[in-house]
């Protein structure tokens, strides 16, 4: 049985025990992405039955509030993987050292970017085209989630944490949990209060009736009871993590600081870019009219059913690469770079199977209006045959995080969408409409992949890798592994 200490002690896997590895953390990373992506599902479908303005109206804003979201997520990453190398050197006690640390310089930076979005929040759905009818309620959906954006900022550092030691199973429950609760508050908050009859019996189920605003409250409580859940398993049960009945200070120190910088610098900026081409792509699908905007939003939360398990796997990717780089095996760390891409590709494109013939039925899920769901239909059936290279590029990058090679990946994102997407997109929607938007992406995200299979056979980000002991590693890696097959 493929164990992660085998990364940790040193010993030799085989290709079966590489692929079990992966298999193995892979699964409940999936299932947590899965879960989050069925979050989406739910405010999506349950906010559609209020009608197209109010769908509208939260697809103008989604793609500032993953701005912000994003931003404070790669921050987390520059800690979680010093964890991660110092877990795979056996080194717990300056692991705990990093984890201390990384929750105050976290909640410093969320409060400031919280602090940030607040001042934007009523002038944001008119700088992006909303009119008149929609304005209000995407500006209430906003404020209420940059609100609560430190307390999401902690679900993200601990669940990176967990991960990073090798455990993907709690962060898994969690988030099935998370999506449970944003159904019973969803259905609470959004709606106003309901009877039925049944059997005979009258039943009142009650509801506050809020709408879109109460949307983004019942989201927003799902994550904080889930944050505060995921800080008590990481500081009080995890093996090696634990702060519980430990010593030690919370004040950020300067080597700490920095290297959390030199790996999370480069990922905050980049997704800042990213974040900021898809409020572009925003801004150029706002004229085609409110049927493209909840089309556009629903497409994207419908595809991302797609990708989440691309994005699960690169998880595991980067805990397995970064143990694997923290035990100075470059040999292992190259071999489960090609083991988790391939493993994503062939995931996700039989996800895009099943998207191009599900499409109909996972658009009419989310919004009873036919005219939205047609168009969706369409569009999604575009992007299905982007997704075996947008799995290459997910994944590889996952697998450069795992080393701290994060700087020329992030500018391969940055170029592939600006210089790519944005013109494409912009030369098309004028004449074909939301189609070409999602031609524009399709066309991107296989250039993407391209370009990221293209680094990841280079070896260029794994650069330890022409030393001598790392040859003899090798040598020895692939001796023993070809005994152990024959065996």
């Amino acid at each position: 049985m493929a164990d992660i200490t085998q990364i940790q002690n040193g010993e030799s896997i085989s290709r079966r025990q590489l692929l079990s590895l992966t298999l193995k953390l892979s699964a409940p990373a999936i299932i947590a992405q899965l879960s989050s992506i069925l979050m989406q599902y739910i405010d999506a479908a349950m906010v559609g039955h209020l009608g197209a303005d109010s769908s509208a109206a939260i697809g103008l804003v989604s793609t500032s509030l993953w701005l912000f979201w994003g931003v404070c997520s790669a921050m987390t990453v520059g800690f979680s993987v010093q964890v991660a190398h110092k877990i795979g050197g056996k080194n717990h006690v300056e692991a705990r050292d990093i984890l201390r640390q990384s929750i105050t310089s976290s909640l410093i930076f969320s409060l400031v970017i919280t602090a940030t979005g607040l001042s934007i929040a009523g002038f944001l759905p008119r700088w992006l085209g909303g009119n008149d009818e929609i304005c209000p309620m995407a500006s209430s959906y906003f404020f209420i989630f940059i609100c609560a954006l430190p307390g999401l900022t902690m679900n993200f550092l601990a669940g990176g944490m967990l991960r990073s030691a090798g455990n993907m199973k709690i962060p898994s429950i969690l988030n099935i949990m998370m999506a449970f609760l944003d159904v019973v508050f969803n259905f609470v908050l959004i709606f106003p209060s309901h009877s039925y009859e049944a059997a005979g019996f009258h039943i009142t189920v009650p509801g506050a009736g809020l709408g879109v605003a109460g949307a983004a409250l019942g989201t927003v409580a799902a994550e904080l009871v889930t944050a505060s859940l995921m800080l008590y398993f990481l500081t009080c049960r995890e093996p090696g993590l634990r702060l519980s009945g430990t010593t030690g200070s919370y004040r950020p120190t300067r080597a700490v600081i920095k290297k959390a910088l030199r790996i999370s610098a480069p990922m905050t900026l980049e997704h800042a870019v990213i974040c900021g081409a898809q409020i572009m792509i925003t801004v150029i699908v706002a004229p085609l009219g409110v049927i493209a905007i909840a089309a556009n939003a629903f497409a994207v939360t419908a595809e991302s059913l797609c990708y989440m398990p691309g994005y699960g796997i690169g998880d595991a990717a980067t805990t397995l690469i970064g143990q694997s780089h923290g035990a100075g095996r470059p040999a292992l760390v190259r071999r489960f770079g090609y083991v988790t891409v391939a493993t994503g590709m062939v995931v996700m494109s039989a996800m895009g199977v099943l998207m191009w013939l599900c499409a109909p039925l996972m658009m009419q899920l989310m919004t009873p209006v036919e005219a939205i769901s047609e168009l969706g239909t369409e569009i999604l059936r575009i992007e299905a045959w982007a997704e075996p290279m947008f799995a290459a590029s997910i994944v590889a990058y996952g697998v450069f995080v795992g080393v701290g090679d994060t700087l020329i990946p992030a500018c391969m994102n940055f170029g592939s969408i600006w210089l790519v997407r944005i013109p494409i997109a912009a030369w098309l929607a004028p004449v074909i409409g939301l189609k070409g938007v999602w031609i524009a992406m399709c066309v991107e995200l296989c250039f993407r992949g391209v370009i990221f299979l293209w680094r990841l056979i280079s070896q260029k980000w794994n650069k330890d890798l022409g030393s001598k002991r790392d040859q003899i590693e090798a040598y020895e890696d692939n001796i023993n592994v070809r005994r152990q097959d024959l065996d």
